[in-house]
């Protein structure tokens, strides 16, 4: 007995390490990017150290919960740690910015496994739902510690060794976790051999990535109504398509549609969606909120609170979710929602740096974090053992999607907004019209904010102030949607999960 609680114990670490790893890693190169552009060069394809490395993940994160149902969640595992390792130790060697992009594909590809295979690998091990849920709360709590120390630590390595041990650093961390997954994790094996959908898998890809391109690229180097983005939403939408006829087809679906029919497994689905509108479009407007709009030197440090709470909200759900319906904590979850993203509606320039930490808290506290636990243990506890790979994975499918989603129509509301606002400054305060371009970019703004009258510039923070108001909308529509649908995922509570008379690859604590 204590042999086999131990052994747990082991796996449970080298989860917790795996999911350091991949969480650490993309706060890491956000922070040593300028000193990779200074060394490599690249500054106008930056952005796609970050784009491929999504895309690559999101891509890939169904394929492999699947085939870990199917052939072993320790061998996936193992797997993707491995190809993480790999991208790793290949982008610390890159030698231009085209090299370390196609190396952080293989990174992302790695990351595809370690997120959804961990949680399951914790799902399979308790088969009651209270201790679980536990362990999932600590383990989000793990990326909030992930997103904290990122930053801080990312600089600190950057200048005081190079940007490329921002890279190795994962080798230790990862091969520690491999080493004791290795030997503290058994598994039983199938003697069937299953079949692998390919035709779900090449669809799924192609309409995933199909999709974030047009999402990535659309208003940025092409217009929306160009037709290279129109063609890559037609291209996603036939891609669905296919994929949904093959699905329904299949003797082995790479995503089993009937998950679905599960009320709560739906409705999850969809609050992690509304949960990425809302915490990318934080992420990705609130620095920019503060520097432009509320004259701080720099937003360094702006997104910490929000992590920080995250942890103490995951780890608050993990343990509420055992005493609680599920209903009720999922409602309150979007309702705090509506609440956050009204009061980022509500900002103003003249509103406190104090008051835009303590709506971050709440983001961290009462949306982001407890969701981030709670909809894994949901959905893991909702489905036969056979397909926990695959609904562990759907839910961070759904978050990421509705992440790059929103801040892309996100992005399409406060562009349009500035360029009205801009044509009427240009007016006011006689601009040249090659000057009024540069104004409609909020970068822009920061950088030339010295050589701005104090008029020009006042009217400018107003500007982009209310600009991304009104792109927040966006998220409090979403929320209020999400609301809606926490209302219908039924009365459950978590339960011992449904059982199953032949499971595939199942865990066994046994030598």
């Amino acid at each position: 007995m204590a042999k086999a609680a131990q052994r747990t114990g082991l796996i449970i670490l080298a989860m917790a390490l795996g999911l350091l790893m991949a969480s650490l890693d993309n706060t890491i190169v956000s922070a040593c990017i300028n000193k990779v552009i200074q060394d490599i060069g690249g500054f106008e394809s930056f952005n796609w150290v970050f784009t491929a490395y999504m895309l690559a993940a999101t891509s890939t994160m169904l394929i492999f919960g699947k085939l870990s149902d199917l052939f072993g969640r320790k061998r996936f595992y193992l797997i993707g740690i491995g190809l993480f390792l790999v991208g790793s130790a290949l982008c610390g060697m890159a030698e231009n910015i085209q090299q370390l992009i196609l190396f952080r594909v293989i990174q992302g590809i790695g990351s595809g496994s370690v997120f959804p295979i961990s949680f399951s690998i914790i799902f399979t091990l308790f088969a009651d739902p209270k201790h679980a849920a536990k362990l999932s709360g600590v383990m989000g709590a793990v990326f909030g510690l992930s997103s904290v120390a990122g930053p801080q630590l990312g600089t600190l390595i950057s200048d005081h060794l190079s940007w490329r041990w921002c890279f190795y650093v994962n080798l230790p961390i990862g091969i520690a976790s491999m080493l004791v997954l290795l030997f503290a994790l058994k598994e039983s094996r199938s003697d069937g051999k299953p079949s692998i959908d390919f035709a779900g898998a090449a669809l799924l890809i192609v309409s995933t990535v199909s999709l974030m391109l047009a999402l990535e690229l659309g208003g940025k180097d092409y217009g929306w109504g160009s037709w290279q983005i129109i063609g890559l939403f037609i291209l996603a939408a036939a891609g669905t398509a296919a994929f949904l006829f093959v699905e329904a087809r299949a003797r082995e679906p790479m995503l089993p549609l009937p998950i679905f029919r599960d009320r709560l497994v739906l409705g999850t689905s969809f609050l992690c969606f509304c949960q990425g509108v809302i915490m990318f479009s934080a992420i990705t407007y609130l620095p920019i909120y503060s520097v432009a709009v509320l004259g701080r030197a720099n937003s360094n440090g702006l997104l910490t609170p929000m992590m920080a709470s995250l942890i103490c909200g995951a780890i608050l759900a993990g343990f509420l979710s055992t005493y609680i319906r599920l209903r009720t904590l999922m409602f309150a979850n979007m309702a705090l929602g509506i609440a956050a993203a009204w009061l980022l509606y509500s900002m103003t320039p003249t509103m406190s740096y104090g008051n835009v930490v303590a709506i971050m808290i709440l983001l961290g506290l009462g949306v982001v974090g407890p969701l981030m636990s709670m909809a894994q243990s949901a959905v893991a506890m909702s489905v036969p053992e056979k397909y926990i790979g695959i609904s562990s994975s759907v839910v961070g499918f759904w978050r990421n999607i509705g992440g790059i989603m929103g801040a892309s129509i996100m992005a399409v509301i406060v562009n349009r907004h500035l360029r009205d606002s801009v044509a009427e400054a240009g007016a006011k305060f006689r601009i040249p019209p090659d000057q009024l371009k540069q104004l409609a970019d909020p970068e822009n703004v920061i950088r030339s904010s010295n050589q701005m009258s104090p008029d020009l510039l006042a009217y400018m923070r107003e500007v982009i102030g209310s600009a991304i108001n009104d792109g927040f909308i966006l998220a409090f529509c979403v929320m209020i949607a999400g609301a809606i649908i926490a209302l219908t995922v039924g009365r459950a509570k978590l339960q011992a999960r449904q059982q199953q008379s032949e499971p595939p690859a199942a865990v066994s604590e046994g030598a």
